[in-house]
């Protein structure tokens, strides 16, 4: 089964949950149009795996697509085991693996929920080095690393 972009995700805001949609287009260099966390800097972009969210589902929490402020949501790839550097096609963009996890410096709401977070330990971040249109149903190529 092809990895796939299950929702993009965007908000106005830092620190909420991002709105789930169906399409969003990226800037080279900076990350989603319209979304807070694009600018100038190494985590333009956020993806999580649907499987990593199915593992808060089955801890009785109420979350989807968004709920973790990731930008893409995926389904069919392991995300944390592309190594920094890698490079995705995604529909017609290309994204550069940027850094994998994060630290959490405050514990979010669904920390709090659950007593766990899934996005510092799975989630990954990128860079925009080509952008374009990105949309649910678009396939999401591994490429390799950059020579």
């Amino acid at each position: 089964m092809a990895a796939t972009v299950v929702s993009i995700n965007l908000s106005e805001k830092k620190t909420v949950r991002k709105t789930p949609g169906t399409q969003g287009t990226l800037v080279e260099n900076r990350g989603f149009d319209g979304d807070a966390h694009a600018g100038d800097w190494h985590r333009q972009v956020s993806l999580l795996a649907e499987e990593s969210i199915a593992k808060m589902q089955a801890k009785g929490l109420d979350v989807d697509a968004g709920d973790f402020a990731e930008n893409i949501t995926t389904r069919g790839i392991d995300l944390v085991s592309l190594p920094v550097g890698t490079r995705l096609k995604v529909g017609e963009t290309l994204l550069q693996v940027s850094q994998i996890g994060k630290e959490c410096h405050t514990k979010c709401a669904i920390y709090y929920q659950a007593g766990d977070c899934v996005m510092p330990k799975e989630g990954i971040f990128a860079t925009v080095v080509e952008g374009g249109p990105v949309s649910t149903g678009d396939t999401v190529t591994v490429l390799g690393t950059e020579a």
